[in-house]
């Protein structure tokens, strides 16, 4: 019977085949041990001489790193073995070869390995990372469909920009100008307006010439709207869902945290409620910290960095300069200068992991907007009959994905939290 590394406590005292790659081997004398990985977890196999065939014991010799085998024998509990349960073999059989693997258990240059990053998402550590993500994106998931929102596919290929025309990735669409998505929120309120509640999870693009840790060209992100909504409930569904999610990641992935040595002490103190500021208050704390902030522009990495290290969970800063942020954020009715918008910066200089605010419901305002960005209002009009027929106050967010790995995983460089990062100088394997 073949089963996974992960249901070995089920197999105690069981004869059992396990199919997988050879992750490493050690020898003392008549005793091999291999250790074995399968996807979902490792096991030690133990190959003793006087119990198997001459050519099986053989055969260990011949085994290299990440060749493909399956190994018949016996489950035992042992708690000094990874994963606290070992194989005791009596067959072996060699799958697929390995022969000269490249990424060895030496010191490597990040280049290196992420030119074979299709080989480098087997190492403990990477593979500890994207168990999270997969984690992390059934939790977000769980939380929303838990809460009567409905999955809303956003198109990939649209006709219009959303948050700027110069970080647009243009491609030909059967003679017309189409562009890689920034983001499905345009979408997702056309959704709102028939089911109340809805959210995408989706690729999206932008073609910043950014080298640095928090960007990449090619992300995905979260992104529910919510009919019926203001900031303020804007701002508690942001902070029930982290402190949701970040709870669920605690209690399921405490083993891949372990393996990524993570200090969990401030993913634990994800609580409501969360600080809040504005803009304003912001502006002054990286004035009297002679960043070299500037009034009125858009908040810088280094700036990011300074507002969360005053505080001990993520941090919202709320009623920005309509001039840093994109044409259909609502006007604050008490300080038209500024917009009903929020970022939420993720402590251990993480960035900006979610921004939303309160969309322009009003169809004269919105139309003036789109005209003060020089946007093309041909594009927009389907968009605009959103306030035509039935308006009513909305608003939603975008929880950008791999930047939320990235911070419950402390990673140093968001590349480690997708599969096949996209940044401006990568684009293979």
């Amino acid at each position: 019977m073949r089963i996974y590394i992960d249901q070995a406590s089920e197999h105690v005292g069981e004869e059992v085949e396990i199919a997988g790659w050879l992750y490493n081997k050690r020898s003392s004398g008549k005793l091999r041990f291999l250790i074995l990985r399968d996807g979902t977890g490792l096991m030690q196999a133990v190959v003793f001489k006087p119990d198997v065939d001459e050519e099986v014991f053989a055969l260990t010799e011949e085994l290299t790193q990440e060749c493909s085998l399956t190994a018949t024998g016996v489950i035992t509990e042992d708690p000094r073995a990874p994963g606290g349960y070992e194989l005791q073999v009596k067959e072996l059989q060699l799958v697929g070869k390995s022969i000269d693997y490249p990424i060895t258990p030496k010191e490597h240059g990040i280049e290196f390995l992420l030119d074979r990053r299709h080989l480098w998402l087997r190492s403990r550590k990477q593979h500890a990372i994207l168990r999270v993500r997969h984690k992390l994106i059934r939790a977000i998931r769980d939380y929303l469909d838990g809460h009567g929102f409905v999955s809303l596919d956003a198109p990939i290929f649209t006709p219009n920009a959303v948050e700027g025309t110069t970080t647009l990735f243009e491609t030909d669409y059967f003679g017309s100008k189409a562009y890689l998505t920034q983001s499905g929120q345009l979408y997702q309120e056309a959704g709102c307006m028939a089911f109340g509640k809805t959210y995408c999870f989706g690729p999206t693009f932008r073609a910043e010439k950014s080298k640095t840790r928090r960007h990449l060209t090619e992300f995905w992100m979260i992104e529910p709207e919510v009919a019926y909504m203001d900031l303020e409930g804007d701002i508690t569904l942001i902070e029930d869902l982290l402190v949701a999610v970040v709870a669920r990641m605690l209690d399921q992935c405490r083993e891949e945290l372990k393996v990524l040595e993570r200090d969990t002490s401030g993913l634990e103190r994800v609580v409501k409620p969360f600080p809040r500021i504005t803009y304003d208050q912001a502006a002054r704390i990286l004035q009297e910290k002679s960043t070299g902030f500037r009034y009125g522009s858009d908040l810088g990495g280094r700036d990011e960095t300074v507002l969360a290290e005053h505080f001990d969970r993520p941090v919202m800063i709320t009623h920005w300069p309509h001039q840093v942020k994109a044409f259909y954020m609502k006007r604050d009715p008490a300080d038209r200068s500024k917009v009903l918008g929020v970022d939420v910066l993720a402590p251990e200089g993480h960035g900006e992991i979610v921004g939303g605010g309160q969309r322009e419901d009003d169809l004269d305002e919105l139309i003036e907007r789109i005209r003060e960005h020089n946007l093309p209002q041909r594009v927009f009009e389907w968009y605009l009959d959103l306030r035509r027929y039935g308006s009513v106050p909305h608003s939603g967010f975008g929880l950008g994905l791999e930047r939320t790995i990235g911070w419950i995983c402390g990673t140093r460089h968001i590349r480690e939290t997708i599969p096949f990062p996209r940044m401006m100088y990568r684009l293979e394997p």
